[in-house]
């Protein structure tokens, strides 16, 4: 040990110096807040708009339909059979709180029918559109 003025003993510093880990975490925290809302992305679709009211997001399953007529369910592709063979048991481990249904506005109108229909004879009654509100001229 180091001997301060008349030989008395120094003693041990128990400071830690914390503007580094400081910085690190800035760093990262800008890091997460860049991020953070590209990996909320989904499935690329252009919805449709019409005269909608926002609803307050529930925990329901998200079922989308891309413009190539591709079926989603919250972000796994599946064939129509899948769809059909799994979509009941898919709502119900999601916590029963309806499906949404969100398709591309070049998806031909009967393609949504046919997946809404599967949906309602596995008995899926809560059925939702998602669409985009029309923005006020």
């Amino acid at each position: 040990m180091r001997r301060g003025r008349r030989g008395e003993r120094m003693g041990v510093n128990g400071e830690i110096n914390v503007v580094s880990l400081i910085d690190v975490m800035m760093l990262l925290m800008i890091i997460f807040m860049i991020t953070a809302p590209m990996m909320q992305g989904g499935v690329d679709i252009s919805l449709p708009t019409a005269q909608v009211q926002p609803l307050e997001p529930k925990s329901g399953l998200v079922v989308t339909l891309d413009k190539d007529g591709r079926i989603f369910v919250d972000k796994t592709s599946l064939t129509f059979a899948e769809f059909e063979g799994s979509i009941k048991a898919l709502s119900d481990k999601k916590g029963g709180g309806g499906v949404y249904l969100s398709a591309d506005q070049r998806v031909p109108y009967g393609q949504v029918v046919r997946v809404v229909a599967a949906m309602k004879a596995r008995g899926i009654t809560e059925v939702g559109l998602v669409a985009e509100p029309e923005e006020k001229r």
